[in-house]
């Protein structure tokens, strides 16, 4: 006779498998956490400060502002480049060699997708030794096309990671353009690679960079091309003798290195700790901060009126229309600026209770 095999059909409720529950965390628990360098904590606190649910956001700043007295301390470096410098592979090969000596957190703001704006998120495959250190933590933030956006949550997210203990914290651009400028008010030293005959329809790209460079390295100075990057490192010393830097006790240095074989990597380290001491000794560290704070609540102000401008239910039945006018050129930019502007203030005044949602 065959034993009845007991019956785990989904038609019963109590013989369905539990979905395990995340555990939600308090204000305490994530202090404590970070304090303690959890790192599964710390990327839960990273995923607070990233949404935009009006909860969250209250239960970051709440977050923050228990641990800003253990923020500040550590090393912040922006490193960007045009495409194709090495960004990933260089970071990988310096952020291991800091390790040996220190805890690095990699900020990587990735570029977003135009149909789902969500992060690529491709840093911890492309840097999977350093993504394995023990002493290393890399956390890819994606842009949403918003560079308030990046602001607020990378520079938010340094705090966090300032407050685990991690004394080198590394931003990674996205490449080229409005980004390099936002990640520079947010570091104390700029690092900028570069390439050795990249072509001259790069020029204007690269002006812009090299004028918010602290420093700047030819990347993959091995092999064959090491002539060529010693040239082009030549030519970049000569490049930046007409323009003005970054600081008035502060000449940009320029050096060769390569992200394969590790040569000249301890010089640019030495470069940008000799930066970091150059600015505190003169003063100009703690003024730049001062300033890249003030530049921090200006911009969040301005990202926080352009969302309540985009969520604002008195406009969205005209905004459409006016975008529409705009492009047909049936009315002037500045015209449909006003207009929004003047739906905005009347709602202000008459209803201000409906922004609270916004």
């Amino acid at each position: 006779m065959t034993k009845d095999l007991p019956n785990h059909s989904n038609s019963n409720p109590e013989n369905r498998p539990k979905t395990p529950t995340r555990r939600s965390f308090s204000i305490e628990d994530y202090i404590a956490g970070i304090r303690q360098a959890d790192r599964a904590i710390l990327g839960r606190a990273i995923s607070l400060i990233e949404s935009n649910r009006p909860d969250h956001r209250e239960q970051a700043q709440s977050l923050l502002l228990a641990l800003l007295p253990e923020t500040g301390r550590a090393h912040r470096i922006g490193i960007s480049g045009i495409p194709g410098v090495g960004k990933s592979t260089f970071i990988e090969s310096f952020g291991s060699m800091l390790t040996k000596e220190h805890r690095v957190a990699v900020l990587a703001i990735d570029p977003s997708s135009s149909v789902s704006h969500g992060s690529i998120l491709g840093d911890k495959t492309r840097m999977q030794h350093l993504a394995s250190d023990p002493r290393a933590f890399i956390r890819p933030s994606p842009s949403s096309g918003s560079f308030g956006g990046v602001t607020r949550k990378t520079r938010e997210t340094i705090l966090l990671c300032e407050a685990a203990g991690f004394d080198i914290v590394i931003v990674e651009t996205v490449g080229v353009g409005q980004s390099e400028a936002i990640v520079a008010e947010m570091v104390d030293s700029f690092l900028v690679l570069m390439l050795a005959g990249a072509g001259d329809e790069l020029q204007g790209i690269k002006r812009g960079i090299l004028e918010v460079a602290d420093i700047l390295a030819v990347n993959k100075a091995d092999g064959d091309n090491k002539p060529l990057a010693e040239r082009a490192q030549r030519e970049y010393t000569n490049a930046l003798r007409l323009m003005r830097p970054t600081s008035p006790s502060w000449k940009p240095p320029v050096l060769a290195c390569s992200s394969i074989d590790g040569a000249g990597l301890s010089a640019i380290w030495e470069q940008l700790q000799q930066h970091r001491q150059t600015l505190e000794s003169t003063g100009e560290m703690a003024q730049k901060r001062a300033q890249q704070q003030l530049r921090w609540m200006w911009r969040m102000v301005e990202d926080q009126l352009l969302y309540t401008l985009h969520h604002l239910p008195a406009l969205r039945t005209v905004l459409p229309t006016l975008q529409a006018q705009v492009q047909t050129a049936s009315i002037t930019p500045t015209l449909a600026a006003e207009k929004i502007l003047q739906i905005f203030l009347s709602t202000l005044a008459t209803s201000p209770e409906s922004l609270a949602g916004t």
